[in-house]
């Protein structure tokens, strides 16, 4: 998910003035199948970065981000052509063949998944994280730490803060997320399903255009007509955390797997599950689940973790291991890449933030340094810390 296209414009005309830096977005038609929202932030340097779907990221060279900004402003095919053959002062014959093959590579990972641009479209990897960002590609957002009934009293860091925000100061983040170029939000917590004016966030990110995501215990969501009202609302995608012994948490899965909306299941594998962890996750793959986040509650458990990652991709799930957090380091990439002696990527504080209840954003949760307080202080201050 971290590519570059290959450069033909920019060897050559790099003094022709960059398009305008700023984010753009563009929704596919309500009958488009599949269905694809497109987010692009343009960089000062004429560099972009577009996320398809929230999940796949694209490094831009100034070329392609052209390409890619005519096209979510709608422009059509010939007209692109001549623009770029006219600024360029190229033939518009090889524009046109450049376009036609950049469209070519865009519509493949919206219609393929889980495919690696790398190997399949001939892009040049980069390594994840390592070019110079604006800001982050997401915010981790804590909008409560209350718990449902049953959870731990240590499942959240209650004690880090004296109160919550109000909607219209989220609101205010929200608004200040969009303008700072940050295109995709996770709501989390806590549990923030707790909160009663979840719709009310997530509908106000829709109308910014900001994609939002869910990270939930999924008890709530047992209530199709609660369910339906953040589907409805415009809630992008969800991640579940497996709660096997809890009727509520399967009859939520129910409720989600038929609706058009992403669904992740989040299972960590400890001693207790281990000998039934194989059949939880067929049991997963029984009702329709086709994306599985595993962590292991300890290291001891790599082999086990490897094993349980090969038996997911046995019954058809796919993994995601950095939605919306990485959700624990000892996920199967990271302990693959430690084994192997390589670095893990790292994109906690870069590519991503984490803000608490209060306002208050760190580089990720469980790493107590405060950059600032996004209700209170400007962005630039706040990104300038990271």
């Amino acid at each position: 998910m971290f590519n570059k296209i290959s450069d033909f414009f920019d060897r050559q005309f790099s003094p022709v003035k960059a398009v305008p830096p700023g984010i753009y977005q563009y929704s596919s038609p309500d009958d488009a199948d599949p269905p694809y929202k497109l987010h692009l932030r343009i960089e000062a340097s004429g560099d972009g970065v577009m996320i398809i779907n929230a999940r796949t990221v694209l490094h831009l060279n100034r070329s392609a981000a052209e390409f890619a900004y005519y096209l979510v402003q709608g422009k059509q095919h010939d007209e692109i052509r001549a623009l770029v053959a006219e600024r360029y002062t190229v033939d518009a014959d090889q524009a046109g063949k450049d376009l036609d093959e950049f469209i070519e590579q865009i519509n493949t990972l919206i219609n393929t998944e889980d495919l690696d641009p790398a190997s399949y479209l001939n892009m040049e990897r980069v390594a994840p994280y390592s070019g110079k960002l604006s800001a982050p590609y997401r915010l981790d957002c804590a909008l409560t730490y209350a718990l449902s009934e049953g959870s731990a009293a240590d499942a959240a860091p209650a004690e880090r803060v004296s109160r919550e925000l109000s909607l219209s100061e989220w609101q205010t983040i929200l608004d200040k997320v969009w303008e700072a170029g940050i295109p995709h939000v996770n709501f989390t917590g806590g549990e923030p399903t707790l909160r009663k004016d979840l719709p009310d966030l997530i509908d106000h990110s829709e109308q910014l255009g900001i994609v939002t995501g869910l990270l939930t215990d999924g008890l709530r969501l047992a209530d199709k007509k609660y369910a339906s009202r953040l589907l409805d609302k415009g809630l992008d995608h969800i991640m579940l955390l497996v709660q096997p012994d809890r009727s509520e948490f399967w009859k939520a899965l129910g409720n989600l797997m038929p609706e058009n909306i992403a669904v992740t299941v989040h299972a960590t594998l400890t001693p207790d599950n281990q000998p039934g962890f194989s059949a939880l996750l067929d049991k997963l793959a029984g009702q329709g689940v086709t994306s599985i986040s595993l962590s292991a509650a300890d290291e001891s458990l790599a082999d086990e973790l490897e094993q349980a990652s090969q038996h997911a991709a046995h019954v058809g799930m796919q993994p995601t291991w950095d939605l919306p957090v990485p959700y624990s380091s000892l996920n199967p990439v990271a302990l693959e890449l430690k084994q192997a002696n390589r670095n893990i990527p790292e994109g906690a504080g870069s590519a991503w933030l984490y803000v608490e209840p209060d306002g208050d954003v760190l580089p990720q949760q469980g790493v107590n340094r405060v950059l600032g307080n996004l209700l209170r202080d400007p962005w630039e201050k706040i990104w300038k810390r990271h």
